[in-house]
């Protein structure tokens, strides 16, 4: 299967503690680096995770809430430094493109690689896509305006049967046509059907990340049917209304949507500083949807795998 990790080098919420850094996640796709948010510390625990900054070419900012950001400009710095080449392309609101274009050219006008900004909005929009996957923000319900991210894989092509191939004297030029589900017509005239030379591609995987955000409607739409979701859970059930009132969500309201947009696994982060155990939170989350696990530094999950129940 085709590489699709996701590293997690902060879950915290706002206020940083001895146990968990703000937000940042990496998702690896075929050994291309994507960044998700960019709290405090986010290099440093690039480093740690031997994740190269060679191959980070694209970071997606879902809102401008210091815990989200305030580790960019020195990420940044440090590509400079390191004398990265090519270009950075973040994807931000405009007035957060504005803010990091003035602050990188006062620490860092000077720079080896082309700083680029790709402006998002609150509506649901594509706003990136290669070969392999296709990334869709969505809006998300915060007190700032916020999105969330949706990262899809692309359909794969089929596998070659080499046995079946040599066979029927398939020649390496048609091998192409194979992969994406031609038939192969013999100098005979005999069509041979695609299925006799190839095996079913390898499935599509899909992620969603939400934070940070109120449930609601139209997140779940948003994530229906994704494989692997990401919510934050900043709170437990004892704190519902104060996670109303910041616009947060519970580890069982994340549960809770997991459960309706039909998601296959759950991971929570993005927790308040008040808990020294995310232990109730996994539990308040497992008692609505069973595949639940807990986000913590330093975590590489392959995506490609589903939670063990």
């Amino acid at each position: 299967m085709t590489r699709f990790d996701l590293n997690i080098l902060g879950c915290g919420s706002a206020t940083c503690t001895t146990r968990h850094l703000p937000s940042c996640q990496v998702l690896n796709v075929r050994d291309n680096l994507l960044m998700i948010d960019c709290g405090e510390g986010a290099q440093r625990s690039m480093r740690q995770m031997r994740l190269k900054f060679s191959r980070l070419n694209h970071i997606f900012i879902s809102h401008l809430h210091g815990d989200h950001v305030f580790g960019l400009p020195g990420l940044l710095s440090t590509l400079a430094l390191a004398g990265r080449t090519g270009s950075v392309i973040v994807h931000i609101f405009s007035d957060g493109a504005e803010w990091l274009r003035r602050t990188m050219d006062y620490y860092c006008r000077e720079r080896p690689f082309d700083l680029q900004f790709n402006v998002i909005g609150i509506t649901r929009q594509v706003i990136y896509e290669d070969n392999g996957i296709v990334v869709t923000a969505f809006p998300l319900k915060h007190r700032v305006p916020c999105v969330g991210f949706r990262i899809d894989e692309k359909p794969k092509l089929r596998h070659i049967l080499p046995e079946a191939v040599a066979r029927y004297g398939v020649p390496r030029w048609a091998i192409d046509g194979l992969r994406h589900g031609r038939d192969w017509a013999t100098a005979d005239g005999v069509t041979v059907p695609n299925h006799l030379l190839t095996a079913p591609p390898d499935p599509s995987r899909s992620y969603a990340y939400c934070s940070d955000t109120m449930p609601g409607a139209r997140v779940v739409q948003a994530i229906e049917g994704v494989d692997w979701l990401y919510h934050e859970a900043t709170y437990g059930d004892e704190c519902q209304q104060q996670a109303h009132n910041r616009y947060h969500s519970t580890a069982r309201q994340a549960a809770i949507a997991a459960r309706q947009a039909g998601a296959r696994n759950l991971l929570i982060g993005h927790f308040s500083s008040r808990y020294n155990d995310e232990t109730s939170l996994l539990d308040q989350a497992r008692e609505e949807f069973p595949a639940t696990i807990l986000a913590q530094e330093q975590l590489v999950i392959d995506l490609n795998q589903n939670i063990a129940l």
